[in-house]
């Protein structure tokens, strides 16, 4: 073992192995582990929780940054070990069991899990698993590719477990800008006026006398899955250019455009991919997470500095980042989610956000979390951190999928996460639609037009001209229709 990780000394008796560490667990806990999209999670001790949950009863609450890697999320609901899962998952088996009803599930803004916890609107955390490339002299520990909530557990947690993982090189060291704001209501500033600027320690602060357990592992993050730019991804990012270059000609932008955000996938890499060959440059990131694309633009040149919470990155880019780490340090840092999430901050920069929809209406509002209404796909993530705040808040969809048996531009979503209010931009692989400024019959008139696909256009203007007609007011609606789209899907397997 590399005993030289645990700089404070006196710790090395705390040293075991995971299947010892799932011993402290007990039934009925709650606990905060670190991870955030499948970057710097419990890669050891959460899965000898799952195996110790196959054979005794044993349910937790389980906190994260956000989702996990390795299979972790399944492991665990397998074992019937979840009674609660919180702030964001991505995983089949546990979306599946969630949506049986079999864990419950608690959907987030991802900027608000630790004003909770630090607020006392959620249960105490019992244990902290916490995934560090080393621990300093003083106790505190040095994270690896996410922060995340950890800062939170650390700090709030009766007990904290430490996984160091020796695959992440101690070099990582200086990447990360640990910030807490203070509680209500005493509240601190955040002094960030820009992407770059640091403004906290490079590790997370731990009473040392809580560290129960240390493990150590060695293993990489699970890979991100990053499917290549198709016809659709390619077409929503050639609309969106456009558009930038079109808020330029105006005066509304500059090439240096403001810091961006993209949420995960492959739209948001495609988008991002797209600036290599623009003519913007000098550009920055405030973000959650950090992809394969962000490091393409990096090594282009094209942009500066990018600032998120994560790092989650396909195999290869990460054996390419990792490889020259020294070459990124002083361009990248990760933040505590709390930080990088939060609306002051994204609305003092001026970030233009860039998030995926499941769907969105003819008014403009999205759904970024339900299937029918009412079946949870991922969560909420912190795509509405970044809407509700951003400069400019834009959603992108495919406008048809399933052999365009599914329009994604609906007369009514069935579930709302960001209102019409919160929503600037729509895009799909068939046009943009800029809502600033419009009322809502203004609205419905743009998006019809320039969004929705040529199979769905006639019905859908079909159903508002007669809601205008038969229902008029502000917002026309036909309620007795207004989800038949999403009725007809559900009998006959189609929306036509």
């Amino acid at each position: 073992m590399s005993y030289g990780r645990i700089k404070a000394t006196q710790l090395i008796d705390k040293v075991t192995t995971a299947d010892e560490a799932a011993r402290l667990f007990e039934h009925g806990m709650v606990v905060g582990a670190s991870g955030f999209t499948k970057a710097g999670d419990s890669k050891a001790v959460l899965d000898a929780l799952a195996r110790r949950a196959e054979k005794e009863e044993l349910k937790i609450t389980l906190m994260t940054g956000a989702s996990l890697g390795h299979d972790t999320d399944a492991k665990l609901t397998r074992a019937g070990a979840l009674a609660k899962r919180m702030p964001f998952q991505v995983d089949r088996v546990l979306r599946e069991a969630i949506n049986r009803g079999e864990v419950l599930f608690v959907d987030q803004h991802l900027s608000e899990s630790a004003e909770l916890l630090h607020n006392n609107c959620l249960p105490p955390v019992d244990i902290a698993v916490i995934e560090a490339a080393f621990i300093e002299a003083d106790g505190s520990i040095v994270p690896t590719t996410s922060v995340g909530n950890s800062v939170t557990f650390a700090a709030l947690a009766k007990r904290v477990i430490i996984e160091i993982n020796t695959r992440v090189p101690e070099a990582i060291y200086g990447l990360h800008d640990i910030f807490q704001p203070d509680n209500y209501p005493h509240r601190n500033v955040i002094p960030i006026v820009a992407p770059e600027n640091r403004i906290g320690r490079r590790s997370i602060p731990v009473d040392i006398n809580k560290i129960a357990a240390i493990v150590f592992t060695d293993i990489q993050d699970s890979p991100a899955d990053i499917a290549p730019p198709d016809a659709k991804t390619i077409a929503i990012a050639g609309h969106l250019l456009r558009f930038f270059e079109d808020e330029v000609k105006k005066g509304h932008l500059t090439d240096r455009l403001l810091p961006l955000q993209a949420g995960i996938g492959k739209v948001a890499n495609a988008v991002l991919s797209g600036f290599k060959d623009s003519n913007f440059y000098d550009l920055r990131m405030f973000s959650e997470v950090l992809q394969d694309s962000t490091f393409d633009l990096l090594d282009s040149g094209k942009l500066s500095f990018a600032s998120a919470s994560s790092i989650t990155l396909s195999a290869d880019c990460y054996d390419r980042v990792f490889a020259n780490l020294q070459k990124y340090k002083d361009r990248v840092v990760l933040r505590p989610q709390n930080i990088s999430n939060t609306p002051g901050l994204i609305r003092r920069l001026g970030v233009i956000a860039i998030n995926t929809a499941i769907e969105f209406d003819i008014y403009g509002n999205v759904n970024s979390t339900h299937i029918g209404g009412t079946n949870i796909m991922n969560g909420i993530g912190g795509s509405g951190d970044f809407a509700r705040n951003a400069y400019l808040s834009i959603f992108v969809t495919q406008a048809a999928s399933k052999d365009n048996r599914i329009s994604h531009v609906l007369p009514m979503v069935s579930h709302v996460d960001h209102t019409e209010h919160d929503v600037d931009i729509l895009v799909t692989d068939i046009g943009l639609a800029d809502l600033r400024g419009l009322a809502p019959r203004e609205r419905a008139d743009r998006i019809i037009r320039n969004c929705v696909h040529p199979e769905y256009r006639e019905s859908l203007r079909f159903y508002f001209d007669r809601a205008c007609q038969l229902r008029g007011g502000h917002t026309p609606h036909m309620l007795e229709e207004a989800f038949s789209w999403h009725n007809r899907l559900r009998e006959k397997g189609s929306m036509k």
